[in-house]
């Protein structure tokens, strides 16, 4: 049973390692729906805090994710498996494309192709940012971060990792001297 529960894992993160153009940020919606409506292993919050843990943590979002992921499903080496599996297509497509690229990348159909996988990219990303704001809590805290947050990271040189300390801190604060801030709104 275990050992099935690991080929599972494996195999549902190479599909979607092997099937998603974009990046981690692309991928999670995937993850989204092979792990928590298909699969069951974990829930919509996890997914929330797998996201922000995996965001914080050096590494790929995607596989910082599915590392997470798999460890959910089947411990140890459920994380091993789903890392490998995340990771190996793409290993393979890059190796392939690098010696390919090289010889086709100023044929215009190539390039034209290049244009709409990062169209279809770009509807995965609000597809994902849309499923996060629907399950994430909303309070005027939470407002506040998310303007500044994206404030911070898109007008100024501010490095990621100083962001998110400063939303941390802002959140044990405000919950803290400010708690009407953090209460959720009516939904």
């Amino acid at each position: 049973m275990k050992l099935k529960r690991l080929w599972q894992v494996f195999l549902t993160f190479f599909k979607i390692g092997g099937f998603t153009f974009g990046g981690g940020y692309a991928m999670i919606p995937l993850i989204q729906h092979e792990a928590v409506e298909k699969r069951k292993w974990v829930t919509d919050e996890d997914i929330l805090d797998i996201v922000a843990i995996a965001e914080s943590t050096p590494g790929p979002i995607a596989i910082n994710s599915a590392t997470f992921v798999g460890y959910r499903a089947a411990g140890v080496m459920g994380s091993a498996a789903a890392t490998l599996g995340v990771v190996l297509p793409s290993f393979v497509i890059i190796l392939a494309l690098s010696f390919v690229l090289a010889q086709f990348q100023e044929v215009k159909y190539v390039q034209y192709a290049f244009r709409g996988i990062q169209a279809g990219v770009m509807a995965l990303l609000f597809k994902a940012l849309w499923t996060m704001y629907k399950k994430a809590p909303k309070s005027i805290a939470s407002y506040i971060v998310m303007g500044a947050s994206f404030l911070l990271t898109t007008f100024l040189p501010v490095n990621v990792i100083f962001v998110i300390l400063g939303c941390g801190i802002f959140g044990i604060l405000t919950s803290k001297f400010c708690p009407g801030l953090c209460k959720e709104g009516k939904k």
